[in-house]
């Protein structure tokens, strides 16, 4: 297939900044300030791999998928070409951001006009490569595979090709099998396939024999589904308390056929389109939008929240960045830190203190956070500031607060009164609260007395040693200096030491809150889980990793869910299972970052205990039957081509530890294109507000530990009933573009 049809198939045919693309042309890349080189990049093809060599050395040939690209950024918009460029480039310059951890490409254009057509083509081309069908990336994606295959270009396919193909697209089959699938498409009998007898053997290779079952079960009108008996459907297997006009609905958006559409029939590509979309995914519509009552307390809710959010990578030598507080927001981070300590020039920096991370200017992370702080979430964002600083630079950061943040950042309690409890995040809409030290009571903003210009106060205990080092520090009480002009922005936040249940609740107010140590926090959660449920529905509380964990790894936050705990601070940036699950109890309520806590985590006279179950009306014992029937298009996880995946499926649910189970697959042999299970389990759900299910898929070796290839995590309250594909994200929580998981599910009162 050539470039035109692929085009074609993108819906870009003739378009001129894709015409540009494909042409190429020359850019200059920045790395550093006496690092600036021309390279050559273009489109390939495909219409999806960008392509770049060095003038000077031609071997040094590389390609990057377009499907890997975050973000293309215009103008001088990444710490690089602020620091490395001049201002007179400005309109020339702009940055390809990649998903992941791999680093991003500056560049300039030798014209505004062409940097605007290298931006408008990219811009374009991502843009038509999301919108792709699901069927339509299928076919892309085989069709791209066919061209490699083809390895002398002459549009025929050999069967000893279409084995190399095979492969390619993570799939052994035996000589024999190979054989009959090419004699059945090779009609002309002339030894390769070529026109036809290709798309014959796409059809077959795309074939899902599950859909056809399903399919042909409900298709009673000459073969196809009328709109009745798509509602037959939709009652009887996806328990959907819908009508004929919805099915009507559905035939109209996701029909392909024109003529079954205007009989309002449905055809098995129409049907097939129809379970790729949100109707037909897993997780429930109307979760993805704003659902819950957002007119509770802040402290209601649990809010998802980032440590040490300037780091990239470790917490020892990591780079420390502005784009790492982008990336935590753009994923729907409500709670982000900023690591304070004195820099040079007068400017405070943020860097993790005592270790060699890079710094990065105060001032540039808030003017980024302002940029893109209510981009994914409109509501309230927390910036938790550890602060390291002298008070000359204290008051340099509240200068840059207020100028940088505007009338967005939060200076005085909202209304005209002493408020009795924290303002909703409906209240709060697109405004920034400080967290921190203050040197008086909120109280005494509304009194006559004034405060002095500075104080000293006893210093949080969040250098994050490890509790033995903390131990040892405890009989030396630190005390900072505090500015007033920063101490008089910490409105709601105000950090208080923990003392114990007694002391918290006889002498901590709404707007003070404590952070704990994972360690203590598991503890107080597990030894005495009530308490803590009953501190947390009047107070906030903030709870982060331990020092211990210099290579950023993450803790369960689940255990800390179930006790209250509001701000639970994961390593945002480290793909892991822990990750997963914050993402997944924050993929509901429209990724605002803010969930509501049930009731009994909300009631001061609430007998809940997540340890010891007692009865109340927490316990909704459920019964969920999970039937992993097939995958489809799974990536390989070894570059090596003759490496085919043998994917296995775990199900696991986490929740209150009674609910905490996993099962698994079987593993499949050398087919991570179209494998099949068809096998069933049962969880009981005893607690299901609380629950967490996470499907993921791994290639089963024998000999060591299984590599990861996908996931999906979401809560078991968004679950739906019946035939359902689950999408994949990988580590990063990026789709796994074409790749998913056909499930059937069903949700019942246990007996």
């Amino acid at each position: 297939m050539d470039s035109n049809g692929i085009a074609e198939k993108q819906g870009l045919e003739g378009d001129g900044d894709l015409q540009f693309l494909m042409n190429g042309g020359d850019l200059l890349k920045v790395r550093s300030g006496s690092w600036k080189k021309t390279r050559y990049y273009k489109l390939q093809e495909d219409c999806k791999t960008m392509w770049h060599e060095s003038k000077k050395t031609l071997k040094s040939k590389q390609t990057f998928s377009v499907e890997d690209i975050d973000e293309v950024r215009t103008g001088r918009q990444t710490e690089s070409l602020r620091k490395y460029t001049e201002e007179s480039v400005e309109g020339r310059a702009f940055s390809i951001l990649f998903k992941g951890r791999q680093k991003g490409l500056d560049l300039i254009a030798s014209s505004e006009e062409e940097a605007k057509k290298w931006v408008g083509g990219l811009e374009k081309v991502i843009s038509n490569i999301k919108n792709l069908t699901p069927q339509k990336k299928t076919e892309h994606w085989i069709y791209s595979c066919l061209r490699k295959a083809d390895k002398n270009f002459d549009n025929k396919i050999s069967q000893k090709e279409i084995k190399s193909f095979l492969r390619d697209i993570n799939i052994e089959v035996s000589e024999d099998y190979g054989e009959m699938l090419f004699q059945k498409c090779d009609k002309s009998k002339c030894g390769f396939l070529e026109g036809k007898e290709i798309e014959h053997f796409y059809e077959i290779l795309t074939q899902r024999e599950e859909i056809d079952v399903i399919y042909e079960e409900y298709a009673k009108t000459d073969g196809l589904m009328s709109a009745a008996d798509l509602l037959n459907f939709l009652l009887n297997e996806q328990k959907e308390d819908v009508s004929q006009n919805d099915a009507l609905q559905l035939i109209e958006k996701y029909e392909l056929d024109e003529n079954a559409k205007a009989k309002q029939q449905m055809t098995k590509d129409g049907f097939l389109m129809y379970l790729h979309q949100p109707e037909g995914l897993i997780s429930n519509l109307a979760h993805k939008s704003v659902y819950q009552d957002m007119n509770q307390p802040l402290n209601h809710y649990f809010i998802s929240s980032s440590h040490n959010t300037y780091l990239l990578e470790d917490q020892l030598k990591g780079p420390s960045s502005t784009e790492a507080y982008i990336k935590a927001l753009l994923k729907g981070c409500r709670c982000v830190e900023l690591d304070c300590w004195d820099g040079s020039d007068g400017e405070p920096v943020i860097y993790h203190g005592y270790t060699l991370t890079s710094k990065v200017l105060f001032k540039d992370v808030i003017k980024a956070i302002q940029e893109n702080a209510f981009k994914t979430s409109e509501y309230p964002l927390i910036l938790s500031l550890e602060n390291h600083c002298s008070v000359e630079q204290q008051k340099i950061m509240a200068q840059h607060l207020i100028s940088i943040l505007g009338s967005a950042l939060i200076t005085k309690p909202l209304g005209d009164q002493m408020p009795t409890c924290l303002p909703s995040p409906e209240e709060l809409k697109g405004r920034f609260i400080v967290k921190g030290k203050r040197l008086d009571k909120l109280e005494d903003m509304f009194s006559e007395s004034k405060t002095a210009d500075e104080e000293s106060v006893t210093e949080e205990e969040d250098d994050e040693g490890d509790e033995e080092d903390q131990e040892k520090k405890s009989s030396k009480t630190k005390s900072l200096k505090l500015a007033k002009e920063l101490s008089d922005i910490v409105i709601y936040c105000k950090s208080v030491h923990f003392h114990g249940f007694e002391d918290s609740q006889d002498k901590q107010s709404f707007y003070e809150m404590a952070s704990f140590k994972e360690g203590k926090a598991v503890k107080l959660a597990e030894e005495s889980a009530n308490d803590y449920i009953r501190h947390n529905i009047d107070k906030l509380s903030r709870i982060y990793p331990a020092g211990l964990r210099t290579d950023s790894s993450n803790y369960n936050p689940v255990p800390l869910w179930n006790a209250g705990c509001q701000i639970v601070a994961l390593n945002f940036q480290t793909a892991c299972p822990e990750m997963d699950l914050n993402r997944g109890l924050f993929l509901q309520n429209g990724q605002s970052g803010y969930n509501l806590k049930p009731s009994y985590l909300r009631d001061r006279d609430t007998k809940f205990d997540p340890i010891t179950l007692p009865d109340g009306p927490w316990l909704k014992n459920k019964t969920l039957h999970v039937m992993v029937i097939t995958a489809q298009q799974l990536p390989k996880v070894s570059e090596r081509k003759s490496s085919i995946v043998d994917p296995v499926v775990k199900v696991q649910v986490y929740g209150v530890p009674a609910d905490t189970t996993m099962v698994e697959t079987q593993y499949i042999e050398n087919n991570g294109f179209n494998p099949m299970w068809n096998e069933n389990f049962q969880f009981d759900v005893r607690v299901p507000d609380l629950a967490l299910v996470r499907f993921s898929i791994e290639d089963y070796d024998s000999s060591s530990n299984n590599e990861f290839i996908g996931q999906y995590t979401l809560p078991f309250n968004s679950l739906k009933n019946g035939y359902h594909h689950v999408p994949l994200l990988t580590k990063n929580g990026d789709h796994l573009s074409s790749a998913g998981l056909f499930v059937h599910i069903m949700v019942v009162d246990a007996e």
